[in-house]
């Protein structure tokens, strides 16, 4: 079988494959930073604290934004470029398939818009959206300002400084109630890409039921499970063309 695979002949060798047609399983997947790298978007867990060069605390922290918000504004409006030059890869196209299949919803700890521009439908971004903005007051007034820039002083209708839509470390992350009672729904999840070290999304494993279908796709050494979980030790691309294989019983080539 070769990759990528068209609608139709996703649908009837993978979709065909699977039972209980009529009613659609619930597939989570938990994204990381490792399924964005293969399209080029570079990571910092890997890179002793560095992030382009930069030190993560000084551009991804509340604490950063209150030393120096043109640094980080600055930071976020390089990344907001360099994501326009950047396609989805074959592992965010795969997942956005998996919709002809299953129920699908992807909680992704990625900040770039990657998972919507392969076709996913149902996406919650815990860490925030690198093309929206929003006032420094609370995160409201967000507003999508795609791939452009803004800079240092820009104001929100309610007069607050405009600041990135991302969560930074030391601030709680609101989504992640709501993405809690989504794994507990799950069937099967599908964790690909992250190092599950970050919390509190780290900790969303353990709201997975019982008799869930737990599957992890990482290249490296993922901290201990206490859970029985199927390992994919590949990259995102490839991981997810042998869990099409596991799903589906299907050659690969």
């Amino acid at each position: 079988m070769r990759f990528p695979l068209d609608k139709r002949t996703f649908k009837v060798y993978i979709c065909g494959s699977i039972t209980n047609k009529k009613m659609k399983k619930k597939l989570v997947v938990l994204s990381g930073a490792g399924v964005s790298a293969e399209s080029g978007i570079s990571t910092f867990r890997d890179s002793d604290g560095l992030w382009e060069n930069y030190d993560v605390m000084e551009v991804a922290s509340i604490e950063g934004w209150y030393k120096n918000p043109e640094l980080v504004i600055e930071f976020y409006n390089q990344r907001r470029t360099q994501l326009a030059s950047v396609e989805p890869n074959e592992a965010h196209k795969i997942i956005a398939e998996l919709e002809q299949c299953y129920n699908v919803t992807v909680i992704t700890q990625n900040v770039d818009d990657l998972h919507e521009r392969a076709g996913t439908t149902q996406i919650i971004h815990l860490h925030g959206e690198l093309t929206k903005v929003c006032s420094d007051d609370r995160k409201k007034h967000v507003k999508d300002i795609g791939y452009t820039t803004f800079k240092f002083g820009d104001l929100a209708p309610d007069g607050q400084l405009l600041r990135p839509f991302i969560v930074w470390f030391g601030e709680d992350v609101p989504l992640i109630n709501k993405a809690a009672e989504i794994v507990e729904q799950a069937d099967i999840i599908v964790i690909i890409g992250t190092s599950l070290n970050v919390y509190p999304a780290a900790g969303l494993l353990y709201f997975a039921k019982n008799d869930a279908d737990i599957y992890v796709i990482d290249p490296k050494e993922v901290q201990p499970i206490s859970r029985k979980v199927t390992f994919i030790k590949e990259k995102a691309t490839v991981g997810m063309k042998k869990l099409l294989q596991m799903i589906a019983l299907l050659p690969l080539r």
